[in-house]
């Protein structure tokens, strides 16, 4: 089966949007409903950008989600229990004033060795709040070194299958490293706790200045940026900056590189017949990152049942 998250702060469908569900016969929606942050001044954790329904998501089964910062957790003097509740009340705020109900709730946080005990205990709090099904989001290495990073009491993980590297002014795509998957897949037999798959169809472009990254710039049509005279394409996969300009409100100096880092439809058969090949049972649920009309241009229609197809 397959379905989308949906991480944009007004939800609002475009008609491809719409015809891109109703052609892969989506039932359900991942929708990011807040992130949680730290303010260091006041020392707590607050809420941002609670998503607006600007129409009624009624044809679809929802799956709120809530993005928590690794720092929030970093805090050792946290109350978790307070933060599970606060977290679970605008939940439920948010689907009563949109008439929403849900079975599943998702906590996207990557966590590490020193915020592990402050999400793990957070997670228990919020399963017994909250009386939903409970699914969190698990990167490559909390699957390679589980034992380490331990498993959270969730019903479901989902694997997200991309931001693999890190963001540098190399040639290596971060979102999506063949090599580098490698080293992680043989680890999902073991892992004991029972998996989707999240796939990436988004990109962006890497903003470098004297050889070291100054900014990361989402949604960017490259299309546009080579009719203008003052980038010119180095290869397939960047632009150098000829004259110092602004472009939407950025600086960019002469002899600025922007490196394209995006995700072919080869890269997205290629990743599943690698993950099919290395897991142990047949994931229930495939989930594209993310449903907006700018990634879904990118894509022949009918691409994502054949990646579906491959598992």
């Amino acid at each position: 089966m397959g379905s989308f998250y949906y991480w944009k702060t007004i939800f609002k469908l475009s008609p491809l949007e719409k015809s891109t569900l109703k052609d892969n016969q989506v039932k359900k929606l991942y929708i990011r409903y807040f992130d949680i942050d730290w303010n260091a001044k006041s020392e707590n954790a607050f809420p941002q950008s609670p998503i607006r329904f600007e129409q009624n998501p009624s044809d679809f089964s929802i799956v709120p989600v809530v993005y928590i910062k690794n720092k929030v957790f970093l805090n050792q003097d946290i109350d978790v229990l307070d933060l599970a509740q606060k977290t679970n009340d605008l939940i439920q705020q948010i689907n009563n004033k949109n008439q929403i109900s849900c079975q599943e709730i998702q906590i996207d946080c990557d966590w590490t060795l020193a915020s592990r005990d402050n999400y793990l205990k957070f997670i228990n709090d919020f399963k017994n709040i909250s009386n939903k099904k409970l699914s969190a989001t698990i990167r490559l290495h909390q699957i390679k070194y589980y034992t380490k990073t331990k498993i959270p009491n969730v019903d479901k993980g989902v694997l997200m299958y991309y931001n693999m590297g890190k963001i540098a002014p190399d040639s290596l795509n971060s979102i999506y490293d063949r090599n580098i998957a490698n080293r992680y897949l043989a680890s999902l037999k073991k892992y004991p706790l029972a998996i989707n798959i999240a796939l990436p169809i988004y990109s962006w472009a890497v903003h470098i200045r004297d050889g070291k990254v100054i900014g990361l710039k989402n949604k960017i049509d490259v299309k546009v940026f080579k009719k203008e005279a003052n980038f010119i394409l180095t290869n397939q996969r960047g632009l150098k900056v000829k004259t110092s300009n602004y472009k939407n409100g950025t600086f960019y100096k002469k002899g600025d590189l922007l490196k394209l880092e995006q995700i072919t439809e080869n890269d997205l058969l290629e990743m599943a017949e690698d993950l099919q090949e290395n897991l142990a049972i047949k994931p229930a649920e495939i989930i594209f990152y993310d449903l907006d009309e700018f990634n879904l241009k990118n894509y022949e229609k009918n691409l994502f049942e054949q990646v579906i197809a491959r598992f």
